[in-house]
């Protein structure tokens, strides 16, 4: 009676573990197809002039060089506004706050936040930033939109990271004598390290393929700009925050919605496999730079 039981619980944990694996082919199947449909479809319009001329220097529609360096200019404005925000907001929530009502509200208002639809953050940002703080349709207004998107992620990752630590590592620190505050700046930090980056990184990939939220608050066109003009007050420079700014992923939005561009698929079908390439190999280096601090920081090889 025994065996005929751990017969049918093995048969049933078989069938179980096959449903299970034939999902995860599914799934990788239907990524797998996304993805080779947007790369085959995109590569062949994809050229070093595409990729260096302005947009209305290349057939009908032009390249996308002031597209591509918009989103990395934006990107990095983000990061530099949300990173510090939120590895302070993280360090708090694992290390410092204790529970209480006002930690779970905290909690509830970060996943909330993070859940936002981006349009709804865009919509904000155009009400605010845009209108009431008059930066107008600005690089600026679109990093401070993204800046709500990317706080959330970095401050859940932060946390998570932090409490990944042993705390025997915390208490190793406790008993050289050292502070609290210097414990974690000089024993947890560095041992987080490795998951703190791929969630910057990660995070950045995100920021990076994000149209909704800049539409309404970065613009969806870009000014004349000179590449040669590094005076970040003139109206002219590619470094100028105030400007208006279209990024890769709206200006793959436009192409399809505005119906003036004569080769719009093509235009937008390069975009689009520019746009793939960029954020796989972000995430590619996320896992690379990840496992390298980690065997790095921990010894291992």
């Amino acid at each position: 009676m025994k065996n005929s039981v751990n017969k049918k619980a093995e048969h049933a944990n078989q069938i179980a573990l096959l449903i299970i694996k034939a999902m995860v082919g599914v799934v990788v199947l239907i990524l797998m197809a996304l993805l080779g449909y947007i790369l085959i479809t995109g590569i062949p319009n994809v050229s070093w002039h595409f990729l260096t001329s302005p947009s209305k220097d290349f057939g009908a529609g032009g390249g996308i060089v002031n597209e591509l360096f918009n989103s990395v200019y934006i990107l990095i404005i983000t990061l530099v506004i949300s990173c510090p925000l939120a590895l302070g907001a993280g360090i708090y929530l694992a290390e410092f706050a204790k529970p209480s009502f006002l930690t779970n509200t905290m909690r509830t208002t970060i996943e909330v936040l993070s859940s936002l639809p981006s349009i709804v953050i865009g919509l904000f940002g155009y009400l605010v930033l845009v209108i009431k703080f008059q930066f107008d349709f600005s690089i600026i207004s679109g990093a401070f939109a993204l800046m709500f998107v990317n706080i959330p992620l970095l401050t859940r990752n932060t946390e998570e990271s932090l409490k990944a630590v042993s705390h025997s590592q915390r208490e190793a620190g406790w008993a050289l004598g050292l502070s609290k505050w210097r414990t974690i700046l000089k024993i947890i930090l560095p041992a987080a390290v490795p998951g703190l980056v791929t969630g910057i990184i990660l995070s950045a990939g995100r920021i990076f393929g994000e149209a909704a939220a800049l539409i309404f608050t970065a613009g969806q066109s870009t000014p004349v700009i000179s590449y040669a003009n590094w005076n970040p007050f003139s109206s002219t420079s590619f470094l100028n925050p105030m400007r208006p700014t279209e990024t890769l992923a709206v200006h793959i939005w436009k192409l399809n919605t505005d119906g003036i561009t004569p080769d719009a698929t093509q235009i937008s079908s390069g975009a689009s496999a520019v746009l793939i390439i960029v954020i796989l190999s972000i995430i590619l280096l996320s896992r690379f730079l990840g496992n390298y601090l980690y065997k790095k920081m921990s010894g291992t090889k």
